[in-house]
């Protein structure tokens, strides 16, 4: 078996990963982020993982500037993060996030990572060294600002420990 990591623009990227995408979340599905969660920006990266050759599994990463309980701060955003169904429990999930941590890592200005999960994407998070932000955070939702609260809030420490507070997430969420 051949593994390969990419990183590719949000834009670039996206005839790579819409069929991923769409396979595991179909359109108008009950259970598509889109139709049970919020509104989510397009991610300024991805990271692909394939498999001989096949695409298996995908992160989005987005880099913004956020505020912090009044103060600026650069997260490095992750969210739809999808394994292909056949492909689940073999590690590819777990090789997408590291190179999307690495990936967070080597771009020296970001200050944390911030994830919004539901239950079983946060347990996979947790289990690999992210913590529960404990705090409010807003985002831009169908034209005005709102807490998010169907998704846990998830961080990963870089070059700044964020705790508590209100974080706005200036924008949409990933």
């Amino acid at each position: 078996m051949s593994i390969e990591i990419d990183i590719l623009s949000g834009v670039g990227g996206w005839p790579m990963v819409r069929p991923l995408l769409e396979s595991e979340w179909p359109a108008g599905s009950a259970t598509t982020p889109q139709q049970t969660g919020p509104e989510i920006a397009h991610p300024t990266l991805r990271v692909l993982v394939e498999s001989d050759g096949e695409l298996v599994s995908h992160v989005g990463l987005t880099i913004r500037i956020i505020s912090w309980n009044g103060r600026k701060c650069q997260v490095g955003g992750l969210g739809s993060l999808v394994t292909r169904a056949d492909s689940r429990r073999q590690g590819f999930g777990a090789i997408a996030l590291r190179a999307a941590v690495q990936t967070l890592r080597d771009h020296e200005a970001i200050d944390c990572g911030l994830s919004f999960c539901n239950d079983q994407q946060a347990d996979f998070l947790l289990a690999r060294g992210w913590q529960r932000y404990d705090g409010e955070v807003l985002a831009e939702q169908r034209g005005g600002k709102a807490p998010i609260r169907d998704l846990i809030p998830l961080q990963l420490d870089l070059r700044r420990k964020i705790r508590g507070g209100t974080l706005d997430l200036c924008g949409l969420p990933w």
